[in-house]
């Protein structure tokens, strides 16, 4: 193995390494502020405008009203072993004021008939939610998805804004707290990957390594084929 070749290869995979060792430290700091987040008072979200830095992961408390015609359903969202349904997400509006904030009031059974849309009872009065704040994250369409009706397949702030027009806060709220509603509040802690990124930092140094004793098994080897042929009697020397 030429040593130049050997030390390009040991360079990008000790760095590749090293790389996906800060992806996982950057995730456990996530996790870690996603906890913090759970666990602390929750803040009281107004009708300011917010910054989604200053919010996400963090529990919150918001008072409005919900406005059913902003309604969202979150299509392919499974729960109980599989079974499909959606996430409502409905729009909240804060007080008096004209702005709104997503809140993702829980999942519902799509039942046997996709046809149908399932129903489900929305409060008509002034309600307090509690929840995390989240930011929705990227997610990959293979063509450009133009949403109809109340079924969609994914979600961002800025594509509901884009939507319907409203003021919107640069967050969804996962709500926690029961309105008696029929809706299925059993968020599970997020994935932050910290585990994946551990295992490709293992895979990476273990190429490292690799690289480096095959680069001295052979040396080595060379070497000693030079010394033998070195120490061997010339030839017709007997």
């Amino acid at each position: 193995m030429p040593p130049l070749a050997t030390v390009v290869g040991i360079a990008l995979t000790a760095a590749a390494g090293n790389w996906q060792l800060e992806r996982a430290h950057e995730k456990e700091r996530a996790q870690e502020a996603y906890d913090r987040g759970a666990s602390d008072a929750p803040v009281r979200l107004t009708a300011a405008p917010a910054r989604a830095e200053d919010l996400r992961m963090r529990r919150v408390e918001v008072e409005g009203e919900f406005v059913p015609k902003g309604l969202v359903l979150l299509d392919n969202k499974t729960r109980n072993g599989g079974e499909a349904g959606y996430e409502v997400v409905m729009p909240l509006k804060i007080g008096a004021s004209s702005m709104h904030v997503l809140i993702n009031r829980g999942w519902i059974a799509a039942g046997p008939d996709r046809s149908r849309l399932p129903a489900f009872s929305t409060p008509e009065t002034v309600v307090m939610v509690t929840g995390m704040a989240m930011v929705p994250g990227r997610f990959l369409e293979l063509s450009k998805v133009e949403e109809s009706g109340p079924v969609w397949q994914n979600l961002t702030v800025e594509r509901y804004i884009a939507r319907t027009g409203l003021q919107v806060q640069p967050v969804v709220v996962q709500q926690q707290n029961d309105l008696d509603d029929g809706l299925s509040r059993a968020w599970e802690r997020p994935d932050f990957g910290i585990a994946r990124h551990y295992g490709y930092a293992v895979q990476w140094f273990s190429i490292c390594g690799l690289i480096i004793f095959l680069y001295a098994f052979f040396h080595v080897k060379r070497s000693r084929s030079k010394k033998n042929q070195a120490d061997a009697p010339p030839p017709g020397s007997d």
